[in-house]
């Protein structure tokens, strides 16, 4: 989720992927939000991909304690993951000692878009969770258009699905939480018909008696790519087994199959042009996984991009072991 953007516009185009820095981290990101803070919005501005980067006049001026986790933030990525999981944790610590305010609450969202992408320990993200929490104490976010600002989804997000504790007492938290049950009863309850790149058409209501792991992905999203491999060996792991995989891209197929050759992956891959099933399942941020068990039940998710370990945990959550 982008910070201070509507659900409409949280999901991000190829043409923001394509706009991406070293600063960009997903469809979440960093970037587009501290954009908003460069042109100076009282509340985060709502950024579509037509955003045009900041005008020098307009650059933020970062304290010289910010810098440093500013830093901090692009070069997470670059990191081993045992030494992005201390990096994460001592930019949790730093962010939480800054003054209130926009800058704090901003590197708080942005560090916790970053600390789902992998495992990087329960005791790590209660960290990150318990920063943006006090950043959203301290410096309470208005709603947009009756709706909560993305800081407290995004926390919600990290209590529900990452199972961290929050102490944040507000309407606008209460309202997020409300949302997230709301669209996971969606999600439930969804079905959908697409094609596949040789234009066969699945029915995701027609695969009861099979675990289904529903992705959604796209080929410029690193963290996608970066899952791609693991969903590959599991899918050799447990087909036999009943597993089948359903990788949603909104994508053209010019784009899709060459890269899928590329990478060689040979689980399914469908294809949603008019984001009509991202639409439905409300897609915020990519990559994004369900996973329903043989009777149609949706039993696991993720929030972003999950290890083999942790794919692993889910699938046995629908009886694959």
């Amino acid at each position: 989720m982008g910070f201070g953007a509507s659900r409409a516009t949280r999901v991000r185009t190829q043409k923001i992927g394509q706009m991406k820095s070293n600063l960009s981290l997903k469809p979440k990101m960093v970037y587009l939000s501290l954009i908003a803070l460069a042109a100076g919005a009282a509340t985060l501005l709502i950024l579509s991909s037509r955003t045009a980067l900041p005008s020098p006049q307009n650059k933020i001026v970062w304290s010289d304690q910010e810098k440093p986790i500013l830093r901090g933030l692009r070069g997470l990525r670059g990191l081993s993951d045992d030494a992005r999981r201390q990096a994460t944790k001592q930019l949790a610590l730093d962010i939480r000692a800054l003054p209130s305010g926009e800058h704090k609450l901003a590197l708080a969202n942005g560090l916790a878009s970053l600390s789902t992408e992998g495992d990087f320990g329960h005791d790590t993200l209660q960290e990150v969770a318990a920063t943006l929490a006090a950043a959203l104490t301290e410096h309470p976010m208005p709603e947009k258009q009756g709706e909560p600002d993305d800081a407290y989804l995004e926390l919600a997000q990290l209590v529900r699905y990452e199972h961290v504790q929050a102490a944040v007492e507000s309407p606008e938290y209460s309202k997020a939480k409300a949302l997230l049950e709301a669209d996971d009863q969606k999600r439930q309850e969804a079905d959908f018909t697409l094609s596949d790149l040789d234009g066969k058409s699945w029915t995701l209501k027609s695969l009861h008696g099979k675990v289904v792991l529903v992705n959604f992905w796209a080929t410029w999203c690193p963290p996608c790519r970066k899952e791609m491999p693991d969903l590959e060996g599991l899918y050799g792991q447990f087909r036999k087994k009943g597993l089948v995989i359903l990788a949603i891209s909104d994508e053209d197929a010019g784009k899709v199959k060459p890269f899928i050759a590329n990478m060689g992956i040979s689980y399914t891959v469908l294809l949603d042009p008019g984001r009509k099933v991202n639409g439905e399942f409300d897609i915020r941020g990519i990559p994004k996984t369900f996973i329903y068990n043989r009777k149609g039940k949706l039993v696991a998710e993720s929030i972003d991009m999950r290890t083999r370990n942790q794919f692993l945990a889910m699938l046995g959550q629908a009886g694959l072991k």
